[in-house]
């Protein structure tokens, strides 16, 4: 089965920031492959003036949720690393029966590569400022973080026309619609680095990208 990949624009954020740009992306990706009945559901940014939308489906908004947060946590022990997220879609398919197992097999057709560089900003920053200049708790630093969150927010809705372009353009690999109840039609999954080894993690990322068939990290 040909896979299709598409690798997003790398996004520099801050902590802050990462729930609300991977609920953006994730949930953009996922509405516009949910081939089943949806309950669209638009939701403002609260950090950015965009509105995306999801599909309105409690269960996978839960979901994706749990997996930002997994991420999060890993993002907290390893400082200072690139990282990234994988949205997989696949099909299912039985694989002949052995004498040990009825194994069941993922086809993967279409993955989604979110690149993020956290940037660790010192909080010490605004104090130092604050105490070199009482009248001024730094005007400066407050216009560079401005700056910084309109390039965000630029790159982020290049990200949305990235996401659209490809997914009008890609069409053919997509993969007949299973019978699945539920707003998205086919099974999916939400890869992160390992949460216990951030070596091992990356290098399966690395593997992904060079495979096409990613091995499970969770």
């Amino acid at each position: 089965m040909n896979c299709e990949a598409c690798h997003l624009k790398e996004l520099e954020v801050e902590l802050f920031e990462i729930r609300e740009v991977l609920r953006c992306i994730l949930h953009t990706i996922v509405f516009h492959r949910a081939l089943g009945l949806v309950r669209p559901k638009e939701v403002d940014l609260e950090l950015f003036d965009i509105t995306y939308v999801q599909c309105g489906e409690v269960e996978l908004e839960k979901k994706i949720d749990e997996k930002i947060d997994q991420f999060v946590c890993w993002v907290e022990k390893h400082p200072n690393k690139k990282s990234q997220i994988c949205l997989s879609f696949y099909e299912v398919k039985n694989k002949q029966a052995s004498w040990f197992s009825n194994k069941i097999e993922r086809l993967y057709w279409e993955q989604w590569y979110i690149y993020l560089n956290v940037a660790q900003h010192p909080k010490g920053h605004s104090n130092k400022s604050h105490h070199a200049k009482v009248v001024d708790p730094g005007e400066g630093a407050l216009e560079d973080r401005n700056a910084r969150s309109a390039a965000l927010e630029a790159s982020l809705r290049e990200v949305l026309f990235q996401i659209i372009k490809f997914v009008n353009e890609k069409k053919d690999h997509v993969p007949p619609i299973p019978n699945l109840e539920g707003a998205v039609s086919f099974p999916y999954e939400i890869t992160i680095p390992s949460s216990s080894d951030s070596a091992f993690g990356m290098d399966m990322i690395k593997r992904m990208l060079q495979t096409g068939h990613p091995t499970m990290l969770s």
